[in-house]
């Protein structure tokens, strides 16, 4: 077969073109992801003997498709040596083709897919942690052949199998984002029963599923958001209260910022901190998850209790971070830094989501064409939950929990413990 599949259909088992329909971002139009990305036809990737190829149903939008299509703050063309680039790094599909040394996988499996790749030879990733190994890539972002795609490519140690109970929307919306917070609260932070956890963006891509693994660890979530209703959405996810953001107008940093701006916002976070303790009984935080950055950082350095943690695993509001480094020192705080979660660890966060522990929550469904339109949305901080842009699913959306900002929690979706 020549040509590209028809979007939307499952062909025979196997049928293998020779060029795919991709989202594409191309050097010359590095920029907002409304022209950054555009849909063309390419080649089919290669499969080597450890690789497998698998048939994109559904795949997860995530902030760094907004990285990689701005090419800030690092350009994927400084990372790979393709002359275009495909983002996505979550994806549902079914396996398509495996290479000859593939043993675990055969072709027709139903799979998810972690974005964590690495060499799988040196001693770090065969003793250490393959997040160490100097070759890690996060698939999709500092690798080619992501997800936005109708065929895309992955190691074979990047499968886990498709839970039954989840749509293929639902099973595309989860990886990146809640491996991460996995990593994060159960590794990094070591979080345990009745610590109190401020939760930054709650009702985000990363938050929502923080919230949830603060329930099923015993731990209570205080979820930060930026309206009521994402207020009701964190509680029904399992928070034990949420404030919301815009209440404290003065709380974020903003740089220059001069003597008298410092003073305001030192005000303003000592009544955030006050009304956490209001929620949480009189207790400071044990732990904040951290994601937004240099806005929310020095806030989150001032609110740890003494000998709190504060985990990061990125910085959606810039990277450079200015805080008063004698609240971390004098009272003993710890900062942990965290990025996405090696292939024992997402498959033991998998499980959570095959026993429905944990669920995810999709916002909205986008046809492929979508994509640059989710990602602006995204840019913008304008959605609730996951977005999942539908590859070959199909006719499949018609049954896909999008539900638009509304997001109607009652039924189906997420009932826990």
């Amino acid at each position: 077969m020549s040509g590209p599949l028809e979007l939307g259909r499952v062909p025979e088992l196997g049928t293998l073109p020779e060029t795919m329909l991709a989202v594409v971002i191309r050097p010359d139009r590095e920029g907002d992801p409304a022209t950054a990305m555009r849909v063309e036809e390419v080649p089919v990737p290669p499969c080597g003997p450890n690789d497998v190829l698998v048939l994109v149903m559904a795949a997860g939008v995530n902030f760094n498709g907004v990285w990689a299509a701005r090419g800030k703050p690092v350009s994927v063309f400084k990372m790979h040596q393709d002359p275009f680039h495909i983002a996505g790094s979550d994806a549902s599909g079914i396996v398509w083709k495996v290479g000859s040394s593939v043993r675990r996988w055969k072709v027709g499996d139903e799979v998810v897919v972690h974005c964590n790749q690495s060499c799988g030879e040196c001693p770090e990733c065969n003793g250490l942690d393959p997040l160490a190994c100097p070759e890690q890539k996060i698939w999709g972002y500092e690798t080619n052949w992501g997800s936005f795609a109708q065929l895309t490519r992955v190691q074979s140690q990047q499968l886990l199998p498709k839970p039954r109970n989840l749509s293929w929307q639902e099973a595309a919306s989860y990886g990146l984002t809640y491996f991460t917070a996995y990593r994060m609260l159960v590794h990094q932070a070591k979080v345990s029963a009745g610590d109190w956890v401020l939760v930054w963006g709650a009702a985000g891509g990363l938050g929502i599923f923080a919230v949830q693994l603060c329930k099923v660890l015993g731990a209570h979530a205080v979820g930060v958001v930026s309206s009521e209703e994402k207020g009701e959405l964190v509680m029904r996810l399992g928070a034990r209260g949420y404030l919301n953001r815009k209440d404290y107008p003065g709380l974020c940093y903003a740089a220059p910022e001069t003597p008298e701006r410092e003073r305001e916002r030192l005000i303003e976070t000592r009544r955030f901190g006050q009304a956490i303790r209001d929620l949480s009984g009189g207790k400071d935080v044990d732990v904040v998850f951290e994601h937004v950055g240099r806005e929310t950082f020095p806030a989150s350095v001032l609110l740890a209790k003494r000998f709190g943690k504060i985990v990061i695993c990125g910085a959606t509001s810039g990277y450079k971070l200015d805080f008063d480094v004698r609240h971390l020192w004098m009272r003993q705080k710890q900062i942990l830094g965290s990025h996405f979660c090696n292939a024992f660890q997402a498959e033991r966060a998998n499980q959570l989501v095959l026993e429905g522990a944990i669920r995810p929550v999709v916002d909205q469904v986008f046809p492929l064409h979508g994509t640059p339109a989710a990602h602006a949305l995204m840019a913008a901080n304008h959605h609730t939950g996951k977005m999942v842009i539908d590859v070959q699913a199909g006719a499949a959306a018609e049954k896909a929990p999008g539900r638009g900002a509304g997001l109607d929690l009652d039924g189906e979706q997420p009932v826990l413990m």
